[in-house]
């Protein structure tokens, strides 16, 4: 449980960190996030959670 939450707190470190310092590039982020194709975001998504969990795998390894 306490990596679990490990995770979450780092996960909110990014998340601040991407709005404290690039707020612009976020707001122009999500404007074109519904114009990429569903197909393109599920694959850059999935490719995401692989490089995530071989990371994890690779760390505690």
């Amino acid at each position: 449980m306490q990596d679990f939450l490990t995770g979450i707190a780092f996960f909110l470190i990014i998340e601040g960190l991407v709005y404290a310092l690039a707020p612009r590039f976020l707001v122009e982020m999500a404007r074109l996030l519904p114009t990429v194709p569903e197909r393109q975001l599920r694959i850059f998504g999935l490719g995401a959670v692989v490089l995530g969990v071989a990371l994890v795998w690779f760390v505690r390894r």
